[in-house]
C-alpha cells in the first residue's frame, strides 16, 4: 500500500473525502494544511495575512520533503497549490478530486459551515480571482493526475469508494 495523495481545488471535498476513504480501508488521513497549522500555530488565513503567501508555499515545501521522507501508508489530503511541489510523484500516488468551479462553490455555500469554510480559504475571498485560478490550475491538476475522480454531485462517501476501486485497479 502506497501512499495517495488528494489534489483539487479549495473546496472540492479533499478532507470529507479522506475521512471516508479512511472509514473503508487501512489507510489512515493527513491534511497538509493541518500540518502546516500544527507548525506554525496559526490558522491558513492568518499565516497568509501575517506572512504572505510565498511563505506559505515554503511550509509546503517543507511539508513535502516531509511527507516523501516520512510518511508511508497514508492519505494526503493537500490544499489547493500543494501541486505544485516538485516532489509530488515521489509521495504517492496522485488523484484529482475535480469538479467544475460552479459546483465547488455551489457545495461549499450548501454546508452546514459555509460562512467559516470560505473564511478559512483566503483565496476564496474574491469569486473572480478564484475563478481565473481554478482555470489556471485545473489543467496542471489534470496533467498530474494519475487518477480522477469526478466529485460533482456525489456524496463523499460515494467518491471514497470509487476512488478505492480505482486506486486498487491502478496499483
Amino acid at each position: 500500500m502506497k501512499n495517495i495523495v488528494l489534489i483539487g481545488f479549495m473546496g472540492v471535498g479533499k478532507g470529507s473525502i479522506a475521512r471516508e476513504v479512511v472509514k473503508y480501508s487501512d489507510y489512515i488521513a493527513i491534511d497538509t494544511d493541518d500540518l502546516i497549522e500544527s507548525m506554525e500555530n496559526k490558522k491558513i488565513k492568518k499565516i497568509f495575512e501575517e506572512n504572505g503567501e510565498d511563505y506559505f508555499r515554503k511550509l509546503e515545501k517543507h511539508v513535502a520533503k516531509w511527507l516523501e521522507k516520512s510518511v508511508h501508508d497514508t492519505l494526503v489530503s493537500t490544499g489547493g497549490g500543494f501541486y505544485k511541489r516538485e516532489n509530488l510523484q515521489k509521495i504517492g500516488t496522485i488523484v484529482l478530486l475535480d469538479s467544475p468551479f460552479d459546483a465547488i462553490i455551489k457545495r461549499i455555500k450548501k454546508h452546514p459551515n459555509a460562512a467559516r469554510k470560505l473564511k478559512k480559504r483566503p483565496l476564496l475571498n474574491d469569486l473572480k480571482e478564484a475563478k481565473k485560478l481554478y482555470e489556471e490550475r485545473r489543467p496542471q491538476y489534470l496533467k498530474l493526475a494519475e487518477i480522477v475522480i469526478d466529485v460533482t454531485d456525489k456524496s463523499a462517501q460515494e467518491c471514497a469508494k470509487e476512488l478505492l476501486k480505482k486506486v486498487k485497479k491502478y496499483g
